[in-house]
């Protein structure tokens, strides 16, 4: 597909922990194999066309960073406003999925719509989403943005595809959470695959290796093989450390920290 003005996706990388393998892949001992370092990163997405602009998740906030160890290289929002976006502007904002730290700074952006799949949107206002398991990965103040978002009628909902701009596609697949959503974007470089946590890592696409938290495991392979099978010229994981090493940097302005795919003169 080729689109007359296509866009540009800045890729920021805000916060890393230092891990091991144990920890990031689910049953990890099934494979025989000797445990050890393991690095994520995170990140948040922004696609940019002349004036226009659409965040890609929001990252962790300092609260949820703070509260489960995590290292913040650069506030999401200081990111945001260097790509020259005020997160209070409206700018639209995507949910690939309602995790700590991909809503975290949801808050901020107040007057955005925000979409997010169905299916997502109602597990996570549900009570099995308080549950250990779920609660870990989902806290309750952030899920409240979300209620608000709806309440002012800012929330856009959808399920299976959707268009929400030219060249902009979102695409529920679950696995990772009941609606876990990937964007398909067009750029002068080619389709990118935003998969976001459909896939947390290259390795977990290259060994199908899935991530240590997958509400629904069967769901989990069959969207690695959807992300392996897609006509992409660059898939974007989740939390892959080796992220920006393969992509051109984005400038001074976020040194070590951004990457950008199809730069708009």
């Amino acid at each position: 597909m080729t689109i007359q003005h296509p866009w540009e996706v800045v890729v920021v990388r805000h916060g890393t922990r230092a891990a091991r393998r144990n920890d990031v892949f689910l049953n990890y001992a099934f494979y025989g194999e000797d445990d050890g370092p393991f690095t994520l990163d995170y990140f948040l997405w922004v696609l940019r066309r002349g004036g226009e602009a659409i965040v890609v998740d929001t990252g962790y906030s300092a609260a949820g960073a703070l509260a489960r160890d995590r290292t913040v290289l650069i506030d999401p929002l200081e990111a945001v406003r260097r790509l020259g976006i005020d997160p209070a502007s409206g700018v639209p904002v995507v949910v690939t999925h309602a995790h700590y730290d991909h809503i975290g700074n949801l808050g901020a952006f107040s007057s955005s719509p925000v979409h997010i799949s169905q299916a997502e949107m109602d597990f996570w206002t549900s009570e099995v989403a308080t549950r250990p398991l779920f609660s870990h990965f989902g806290d309750q103040e952030e899920i409240e943005q979300l209620r608000l978002a709806q309440a002012e009628g800012r929330l856009r909902t959808f399920s299976g595809e959707q268009g929400i701009a030219d060249g902009v596609r979102l695409i529920e697949v679950g696995g990772h959470t009941p609606g876990q959503a990937m964007v398909m974007v067009e750029t002068a470089a080619g389709r990118v695959l935003i998969a976001s946590d459909a896939a947390h890592f290259v390795e977990e696409l290259e060994r199908d290796m899935p991530f240590v938290s997958m509400a629904d495991v069967p769901q989990s392979y069959r969207v690695l093989d959807r992300i392996r099978a897609a006509d992409a010229a660059y898939v974007l994981t989740g939390h892959d450390a080796g992220t920006l090493d393969e992509l051109e940097a984005f400038g001074e302005s976020l040194a070590g920290l951004a990457a950008v795919i199809g730069r708009q003169s």
